[in-house]
């Protein structure tokens, strides 16, 4: 697979129908709606420690997902809520992780950056700057010796490519052929600082050295993003070794919550949502297809609900008891 640019990924974005169309929407709709309740309860005070949202990106992890198939693993860094609620798990459970509940997803043990569904193939966001790429490397490996058809996403940010245990991943990654779909989330700021100012060079070529292809994608673009898996699935699961995709996003947040974000310009922000909001150029798509806008607030009504539900069931779970400080610390294997 040769080295592309976001407009040529652009042109080979393919149609989708109305009713995949309805479905990226609601996944999209989701995570913003999630990530705006989460917001909300991190400035009750309800969400303990750090809590990095995912506003802006959906695209990225949704398109994404389009194409997975139930035998492949993600693993991610930590914003990794949207993450978890593409790849099916319930909003509950994510929530009440986040609050710290005994009916969350690490049972309330992990909170914001530590929960996992093995169920739905979910390894986890990880605290440290790229540690989830030599992990993901490992989950690849794996497949490749069940033999079982499956490969790993492992997504990072466009700091941690900066990172060296990215390139052990890499050299590891080439010389055995893994199946791994490396993804880069450039959402521009390396937590303040800018992405052009921070890493040297385009990102998508970085496994240039060893022999990684790469490609340039549109990430604010759900449908570029799916016509871009769908190729470097292919070009994976066909035993080429692992693939480089670097997504152009943008978070409309700061790096976490206790960020103003004050290295970017007010305007900045308000262009990219603007001009490029991936949510809204699905909208867009829905209306021209004949999409009614009562059908769309009626999704998003839907989609408000089922946020606050999840906000409600985290509020009235339990927190864990002082004897789970003991459970989760070995396991016998």
């Amino acid at each position: 697979m040769a080295t592309k640019s976001s407009a040529t990924t652009k042109k080979a974005a393919t149609k989708a129908s109305t009713d995949e169309l309805l479905h990226y929407y609601r996944e999209m709709l989701l995570i913003r709606r999630f990530e705006e309740k989460a917001g909300q309860l991190y400035g009750m005070g309800l969400i303990g420690g750090f809590c990095h949202l995912y506003i802006g990106q959906e695209a990225v992890v949704v398109g994404m997902q389009a194409v997975a198939k139930p035998t492949d693993t993600v693993v991610t860094s930590y914003r990794d809520h949207g993450h978890m609620l593409a790849t099916g798990m319930d909003p509950k459970g994510v929530m009440a992780e986040l609050t710290g509940r005994v009916t969350g997803y690490s049972r309330g043990k992990g909170g914001s950056m530590h929960m996992f569904s093995r169920e739905k193939g979910f390894f986890g966001g990880h605290g440290i700057v790229g540690a989830q790429v030599p992990i993901g490397t490992g989950l690849a490996f794996a497949h490749k010796y069940r033999k079982d058809g499956g490969v790993t996403q492992v997504y990072m940010g466009d700091g941690a490519i900066n990172q060296g245990q990215v390139y052990e991943s890499f050299n590891m990654a080439a010389l055995w052929k893994l199946p791994a779909i490396y993804v880069i989330e450039n959402n521009k700021y390396a937590m303040g600082t800018s992405q052009v100012r921070g890493a040297a060079g385009e990102l998508f070529k970085r496994g240039e050295a060893y022999g990684i292809p790469g490609e340039k994608v549109d990430g604010m673009d759900v449908l570029a993003v799916r016509a871009a898996a769908e190729k470097a699935h292919d070009y994976v699961r066909d035993g080429h070794g692992p693939i480089i995709l670097e997504m152009e996003t943008y978070r409309y947040r700061g790096h976490s919550m206790s960020d103003p974000a004050k290295y970017r310009t007010k305007d900045e922000v308000e262009r990219m949502r603007t001009e490029f909001d991936a949510i809204e150029r699905v909208k867009d798509l829905l209306n021209e297809a004949g999409v009614s806008e009562e059908k769309l607030k009626e999704i998003d009504k839907e989609i408000r609900a089922i946020a606050t539900d999840a906000a409600e069931f985290a509020q009235t779970s339990p927190e864990p008891d002082e004897s789970e400080l003991w459970t989760d610390v070995l396991v016998d294997a």
